[in-house]
């Protein structure tokens, strides 16, 4: 990655949702750094530091080619295999395959839209803080689970799950509303994981070990549904 663009990522303005915490850090250093002293500044000043730079949300640019699939968050591939959707979305029984995505504290955790469609159902759930690079995590572990219809009629899933650390899902999309891919509709707070079912019939182009940009890194193309020779 070029310099400009790793200082671009570095220096991208923090989403909405870090606002709060961002400005207790500052609050933290002013007030702690004159009646506590020099330590209580530094302190303030690491973690508003610190959450500016977990709360960034740089601006992403989706490949102009329709019918493909984009990595809905930034991270490691952890899992590429065929799973059952979330019981409480609604999407039968029959695997599909899954696409498990982890996020370390140090990677971007806003989420985005993989592809067109509509949203049809949001099921949250309450669940466990296990690490979310494990495979347990996705049945485990707190999660945010949304089913999309594609404009061809076919379904398919993105689950937002709270990790070791996180304790916090935001969603900012609702059911019934129309999305585009690459769009915004969430963020998980301070390290978890997210999971995309593909509709039935599409494999995935990535593989266990890759990096992911959301909004960016194509997993599927929803045309041929297969993995391109």
């Amino acid at each position: 990655m070029a310099l400009g663009q790793s200082l671009r990522l570095v220096l991208a303005p923090p989403h909405p949702a870090g606002r709060p915490f961002i400005i207790a850090g500052v609050v933290v250093a002013v007030l702690g750094g004159l009646l506590l002293g020099a330590w209580a500044f530094w302190l303030g000043l690491f973690f508003a530091s610190f959450c500016l730079y977990f709360f960034r949300d740089p601006a992403r640019v989706a490949p102009a080619r329709p019918g493909l699939v984009l990595a809905p968050a930034d991270g490691k591939v952890v899992g590429v295999a065929p799973a059952v959707p979330p019981a409480e979305l609604g999407l039968g029984p029959a695997p599909r395959w899954r696409v498990a995505i982890f996020l370390s504290v140090m990677d971007v955790h806003v989420n985005r839209v993989p592809a067109d469609g509509t949203v049809t159902r949001i099921a949250y759930r309450h669940g466990a803080f296990v690490n979310a690079s494990l495979d347990k995590a996705s049945e485990d572990n707190e999660r945010n689970a949304i089913a999309l219809r594609l404009p061809d009629g076919r379904d398919m899933a993105v689950v937002q799950i709270a990790g070791l650390i996180a304790r916090r899902i935001l969603c900012d999309i609702r059911e019934g509303d129309t999305v585009q891919v690459g769009e915004r509709f969430g963020i998980i707070r301070f390290g978890s994981r997210t999971d995309l079912y593909l509709p039935e019939g599409v494999r995935p182009w990535v593989a266990e070990g890759q990096t992911m940009i959301g909004g960016e890194t194509v997993i599927a193309d929803l045309a041929t549904g297969q993995v391109p020779v």
